[in-house]
C-alpha cells in the first residue's frame, strides 16, 4: 500500500480556527488525522508553514475559449462585443488548436489547486461540434490531474422553425460526449419560458443535468431565474445549475427574496462569476453596478451559491490566473464575504453545485489536496502564494 504522511500541516476547521495536524494517506484516501508517528512505509512530507485544504472546484469555465485574448479582440468590452468578436473569428479555430489551448488551461488549473472543472463548450451552427470534440479529447488527456465536465452551450434561437438546426445540434453534442445541457434563454429575444422549457426537456430526454447562462444582464425585468425555479419545482428531476443570474441584484428586495426562496426550494445551484461579470456588465452606467447576482440574499434563503472564474484571458475577460484564491479574493471584496465563506464557494459548495461533490479534510475522504505557504486561510487568499503542492488521489502532482 502507498502511504504518505503529511506532517505539521496547518488545517482549517468549521469554527474558523487553525490547528497543526498530521495527515496519513493510504492508497489515495485519508486514513488518519491528528498527532501521528511516522512509520517505515511512510513517504513523509513536512508541511510546516503551509495551510492544507481540500482542492478546489471550478464550477464554470470556458476552456474552449481560453487564451484567445491576443487573437480575438473585444473592441467594445461588453457582452455583445465579445459574442460578436467570437462569431467573426470562428474561422481561426479548429479542433487541434482548441485542444492545445484548453489542455493548457486545464493543466494550469490543476497545478493551481483545482481538482475538477465544469466547462461550457460553444455549440453553435457556425461552430458545429468543434468545441465539443476538442473538450472530449482534453477530458481524456488530463484525467490523471483534473476531472472535466462538459456543458453543451447551445446557440440561439432554439425556438420555432428557425431553431430546428440548433435544436438538432444540441442533441448531437450530447451524443458526442457532452455531459450536460447548457444555453442562454435570456438571449433568445424576449421569451425565456420557451427556451428554458426546451433545455429542460432535452436534458430529460438524455437523462442529464442542466447548467444555464441565466439572466446575464443588468435589466431588472429579466426574470429567467424565477421562471427556471418554477419549472424545476413543477417536476424536473435532474440536477440544475443557474450561472450568472446578474439581473437578480437589480430587482427589488421583495423580488430578490421571493426568487431566492424559490431557487432554494427547487434545489437549484447558483454560480456567481465575478471576473467576467465585473468586466462585461455595467459599462457606461453611473453609478456603475457591481454586475453580480444577489449573493447575500440567495445564501440567506438557503440556496447553494458557488463562485467561479468563467472566462480565462479571452474576449469575455482579458485577465485571470486560473486560481481559486483569486476567485475567493474577488468574492470577499465584491460580495462582502469573510475569507472562510469565500473559500467554501470555490471548494465545498462548488463541488455540490456540480457533479463532483463536496470534499472535506476528514478520514475516509479522497486525498485531493492543496497546500500553500501561509499561516492562515485568509493569508493564503490574500497572497495567493505561487508555491503550491497538489495531491490527486494521494499522488503528488509534478511541480
Amino acid at each position: 500500500m502507498a502511504s504518505t504522511l503529511l506532517q505539521r500541516a496547518t488545517t482549517v476547521h468549521a469554527d474558523v480556527t487553525h490547528q497543526q495536524q498530521d495527515i496519513r494517506i493510504i492508497d489515495g484516501v485519508i486514513t488518519a488525522i491528528g498527532d501521528l508517528t511516522a512509520e517505515p512505509a511512510d513517504d513523509v512530507v513536512d508541511l510546516r508553514g503551509h495551510v492544507l485544504m481540500p482542492a478546489a472546484v471550478e464550477p464554470h469555465a470556458h476552456l474552449d475559449k481560453a487564451f484567445l485574448a491576443e487573437q480575438i479582440e473585444n473592441s467594445t468590452g461588453d457582452l455583445m462585443g465579445a459574442i460578436v468578436a467570437m462569431r467573426s473569428n470562428r474561422h481561426l479555430l479548429d479542433v487541434n488548436e482548441t485542444v492545445e489551448r484548453a489542455e493548457r488551461a486545464a493543466r494550469l488549473m490543476a497545478a493551481n489547486g483545482f481538482r475538477a472543472v465544469r466547462s461550457h463548450a460553444d455549440t453553435t451552427l457556425e461552430h458545429g461540434l468543434t468545441s465539443i470534440e476538442a473538450l472530449v479529447e482534453v477530458k481524456r488527456r488530463v484525467a490523471d490531474v483534473i476531472d472535466v465536465e462538459i456543458v453543451a452551450l447551445s446557440g440561439w434561437p432554439v425556438m420555432g422553425p428557425g431553431g430546428a438546426d440548433q435544436r438538432a445540434l444540441l442533441h448531437d453534442a450530447l451524443r458526442a460526449g457532452a455531459d450536460l445541457v447548457g444555453g442562454c434563454p435570456h438571449l433568445e429575444g424576449g421569451d425565456t419560458l420557451g427556451p428554458t422549457e426546451f433545455f429542460l426537456q432535452t436534458a430529460t430526454d438524455h437523462g442529464v443535468g442542466v447548467d444555464l447562462h441565466t439572466d446575464e444582464t443588468l435589466d431588472p425585468a429579466a426574470t429567467g431565474l424565477a421562471e427556471l425555479a418554477e419549472m424545476v419545482a413543477a417536476g424536473f428531476d435532474q440536477p440544475v445549475t443557474a450561472s450568472h443570474c446578474v439581473s437578480l441584484s437589480m430587482q427589488s428586495e421583495r423580488d430578490q427574496q421571493a426568487t431566492s426562496e424559490a431557487v432554494a426550494a427547487a434545489g437549484i445551484g447558483v454560480v456567481a462569476l465575478p471576473h467576467t461579470n465585473l468586466f462585461l456588465q455595467g459599462r457606461g452606467r453611473s453609478p456603475m453596478p457591481r454586475g453580480l447576482t444577489a449573493v447575500a440574499v440567495l445564501r440567506a434563503a438557503g440556496a447553494q451559491v458557488a463562485a467561479g472564474a468563467d472566462n480565462l484571458q479571452d474576449p469575455f475577460n482579458p485577465v485571470g490566473r486560473a486560481c481559486p484564491f483569486e476567485t475567493a479574493g474577488l468574492m470577499i471584496m465584491t460580495s462582502h464575504l469573510l475569507p472562510h465563506d469565500a473559500w467554501s464557494l470555490v471548494s465545498t459548495i462548488a463541488g455540490r453545485v456540480t457533479s463532483f461533490g463536496a470534499q472535506t479534510l476528514a478520514v475516509g475522504e479522497r486525498a485531493d489536496l492543496v497546500a500553500v505557504r501561509a499561516a492562515t486561510l485568509r493569508e493564503a487568499i490574500a497572497f495567493g502564494p505561487a508555491e503550491r503542492i497538489v495531491w490527486r488521489n494521494g499522488q503528488r502532482l509534478a511541480a
